[in-house]
Formats: structure tokens, sequence, C-alpha cells
């Protein structure tokens, strides 16, 4: 779906052959999670199909210029410029927050509009601009309902191993750790880049952890760490959790098999879709062999509010940025609106649904819903 063009488009002359483009985010290549960046892309090209199939934008086509971030944010930068230059009407996608935040830097600078579909940091901007809004929940506000989860649950004593130089990671221990403190919760981190599978093992015995929250990428470290805690029987009756949602995906259950069960993590989905959002988890399926994560539905979603903003302003970069906040728009997850939220820089969907899964142990290819938030 990636289209070639040989020069940028000069002021007042329609270089697009007659299309209405939107320049896609995804990362689709190692070190990104790839796996996400299929299942994001997948959801907008699903979009793409039906709002054509429909008429497209004012009787023009709508067309994706698909660029790979491959987890990188001077790329993600770097093709922000680039398909600028090729004059898209707005820019969309992405999954991993450090790279959405290059990306929405540049893109304001640029002056074109972003719609982040899943990068969830607080900070996505340094300063508010008028330029990014975003479907995904706040960091902070997922992270606060996984932490309401663990304290139903009982746990008072939590370690987390994470990469600390990553300000995702950081943020999210950041959050755990404030959210939990008033309720008698203590968070001890341990550094991932210093620490092999077994000796987080013998930390977690020594603090008397409750929990073990896995703040790092998959499969590495990700897998060995579950692996070593799963086999010590010293850590029989600890729970293991990674809210960032790394076992929503199929990558995780064929790594980890009946290991990668009971493993809470964090989802962006009704607990039961309405008649749009069954159509389209159909249609995904198809498109992907395997259940769409909530992360295809995301992309979906992000295709379907441009678009309507799109057909309601015409793709002049000016008027989408100006028409956030009259959205709204019927997802595939609920009805979409945007609004300013204290300490949020972008326009945001506050706040699209929220829950707490694990894989069932009984039946790893089946996810069960343990919190609402």
């Amino acid at each position: 779906m990636t289209v070639m063009v040989t020069q940028e488009p000069l002021p007042g002359r329609d270089e697009t052959n007659g299309h209405v483009r939107i320049g896609a985010l995804a990362p689709l290549t190692r070190p990104g999670w790839d796996e996400a960046g299929r299942h994001l892309l997948a959801g907008m090209e699903l979009a793409v199909r039906e709002v054509n199939d429909a008429g497209g934008i004012l009787g023009r086509p709508l067309e994706l210029v698909v660029r790979d971030t491959a987890a990188d944010p001077d790329r993600a930068a770097a093709a922000v410029e680039e398909l600028a230059g090729l004059g898209v009407a707005a820019l969309a996608g992405e999954y991993h927050s450090v790279v959405a935040r290059a990306a929405a830097a540049r893109a304001d600078a640029l002056g074109v509009p972003f719609l982040c579909a899943s990068a969830v940091l607080d900070a996505l901007t340094e300063q508010p601009t008028p330029w990014v809004a975003r479907l995904a929940p706040a960091q902070s506000h997922g992270w606060r309902i996984y932490g309401d989860f663990l304290l139903a649950e009982g746990h008072r004593r939590m370690a987390v191993a994470a990469d600390p130089s990553s300000v995702y990671w950081a943020c999210g221990t950041r959050i755990l750790r404030d959210h939990l403190a008033p309720h008698g919760g203590t968070v001890v981190e341990l550094d991932a880049r210093e620490s092999t599978a077994a000796s987080v093992c013998d930390t977690l015995v020594d603090r008397q952890a409750t929990a073990l929250l896995l703040l790092v990428g998959h499969p590495e470290p990700a897998v060995p760490i579950v692996r070593s805690v799963r086999r010590d029987p010293r850590l029989a009756g600890i729970m293991i959790g990674a809210p960032a949602g790394q076992p929503e995906f199929t990558g995780w259950a064929t790594s980890l098999g009946a290991d990668g069960a009971a493993v809470p993590f964090l989802r962006y989905l009704p607990e039961h879709l309405g008649p749009l959002g069954a159509r389209v988890a159909t249609a995904l399926r198809e498109r992907l062999a395997e259940a769409p994560s909530f992360v295809a539905f995301e992309g979906y979603d992000t295709v379907a509010v441009l678009a309507d903003v799109l057909r309601s302003h015409g793709p002049d970069r000016a008027w989408t940025a100006e028409s956030w906040a009259s959205v709204p728009v019927e997802g595939t997850r609920g009805r979409i609106r945007f609004s300013r939220t204290p300490g949020i820089g972008v326009w945001q969907w506050a706040w699209a649904p929220v829950q707490v899964v694990d894989r069932d142990p009984a039946e790893p290819g089946r996810l069960r819903v343990l919190h609402t938030g």
C-alpha cells in the first residue's frame, strides 16, 4: 500500500493523483514490537477499505502511505518529515510511546495533524499543541486502574523488573508507586539490564514480594524471567503481571505456553463489543488469521476518526487540527470525543475502556476479564 513519489508537492498543486493520503506509522520490524505493528496496520487498512467502499473522502479515494518506525524515534521523526513533504492530510498510528512522542514533536513543528492510536505516555508533547490527538488512554489513567486491581487482589509488596533508562518504563514505575503508597503498598525496583533471571528470583524471595511486574520487552528479557519464576518452588504463590500488555499477542503464548497464563495485563476494550465492534472483529480476524488484539481496534478507530474529520472539513491540514473538539465518532469501542484533559498536552479521548485481563490457565488461548476501570 506504500506509494512511491519522486518529488515533493509544490504549493497549490495536487500531486496526490486525486487521492487523500494519510501517513501511517507503525513498528513493522524488530527491534520494534512488530506483532503489535502488524495488528495496528491491519486495523488501519480495514478502515481505509471500508471508507473507500462507501465513496471515499468527498468522492476521492483514501490512501495509506505506510512507514515502518522499527521502534526508532529518529526514524519516526524522519518519516514524519518525509510524509509531510508527500502531502499527507494527516498522520496516524504508532504503538511505542517514546517513538510516538518523537513523531508528535515533529508533527507539531511542521503543522501536520497526528492522531496517535496506541501510545500512552502522558507527556506525548512537551507543550500543549492543537495538532496532536490521541485515542489510547494516558498511562497514568490505565496504570492506576491496574494498581487498583493489585490492591483488590491483596498485593502490598510489589517488585518491578524494568529498564530504568526507558522513559515509558520509568514513568510506569512512578505511577504505580505513587498510587500504591497511600494504601500501604511498596514497590521494589530491579534493574533488568543488570539482573539475571536467577537474581530476580532471589530478590523476590528476599523482599517477600507477592507480585512481580514485568516492565520489560518481549521476548527478551521477559520470557526467561517468567520461566525462572514459574520453576522456582520458593515463588509458587507469586503473581506475575505485565501491565504494558505483552501477553495480549499470540507471540507471548507461543513463547511461554502454560507459563504465560495468569499474567494480568491492561487491555483497552469493553467487556462486550457493540454491533460495529463485533463486525470489525470478524473482519479483522479474517485479515489477521487470528484473534485481533485491542491494538487492531485502535488502528481501525484512528482511520475512522480521521475519515470523519476529512469528510467534514476536507483535507486541509489547518481545518483538521481545528476540528478535534467537534468529532464525535462511533468507534468500535464506544463513542469517541476529544477534550483537553488536565496534565495532557494533546487532544485526548477520555477515556477508552480499560480492562485488566489474563490468559486462562485452563485454556491459554482464551482471555479472562479480571477487572474493569
